[in-house]
């Protein structure tokens, strides 16, 4: 499977955890006073707002991993993304309920003002693009990943390329439940946040042995230095 694909089939599956974590915020999106095109086309724009502003981190992230590549630390860089996803997995898992709760809050506390920043412009005229733009920047277990990724990308244009594709994945299951509000929770389980240490496990599993220079075809390919010539 290219990256490419990787990306985008990662946002479709993804999309079931950003749907339970976002769901109310989904769910908040003004449509009174509105004909049902007018709805339908203020979601549109607010998940493109979205959309861009994965690309631009996804960019940046592209932007570092050039550096990383010419100085010779992609395998370094590698093993400590893998690094710091197995840590966040298994603090998941095996921290008490009762601390995770609080980071949860702690989290919530920190993002409070884009929250407030979100809410103030959709309900702007013309604002529901601004709105999405801002909603790309909320804490999210998925975007962690995809942005973790994409430094596997090597170029600013790969990055940003690398997480569009992934918020494209995610925008056919977070506009349905835009459009169709509770109803779409009535009919699809979404109980992906459940597994999401599981995906972190697994993610960093993947990126340390990506980095370990194993020479296992797909999993774990020889990373050469800078300039060093493969003889074989």
């Amino acid at each position: 499977m290219s990256i490419n694909y990787l990306a985008f089939f990662m946002g479709l599956l993804g999309s079931l955890h950003c749907v339970a974590m976002c769901g109310p915020l989904l769910l908040a999106l003004p449509s009174s006073g509105k004909s049902h095109s007018q709805v339908i086309i203020n979601r549109i724009i607010y998940q493109i707002g979205r959309i861009l502003t994965y690309s631009a981190l996804g960019m940046l992230i592209g932007f570092i991993s050039i550096g990383a590549e010419y100085k010779g630390w992609q395998q370094g860089l590698s093993i400590v993304t893998g690094g710091f996803l197995l840590t966040v997995g298994l603090f998941t898992f095996f921290s008490r309920h009762s601390n995770y709760a609080k980071l949860i809050k702690l989290q919530q506390k920190l993002f409070a003002p884009l929250f407030k920043k979100i809410g103030y412009w959709l309900y702007k005229p013309g604002g529901n693009f601004i709105a999405g733009i801002l909603n790309g920047f909320l804490p999210c277990g998925m975007v962690y990943i995809a942005l973790a990724t994409a430094l596997n990308t090597g170029t600013t244009l790969g990055g940003g390329r690398f997480m569009m594709l992934f918020g494209l994945g995610t925008l056919p299951l977070m506009l349905l439940t835009g459009i169709s509000g509770n109803y779409i929770k009535k009919i699809i389980p979404f109980k992906l946040s459940s597994w999401l240490p599981t995906l972190f496990l697994i993610m960093g599993v993947w990126f340390i042995l990506r980095g370990s220079n194993l020479d296992i075809p797909y999993l774990s390919p020889v990373i050469y230095p800078e300039g060093m010539i493969d003889c074989n």
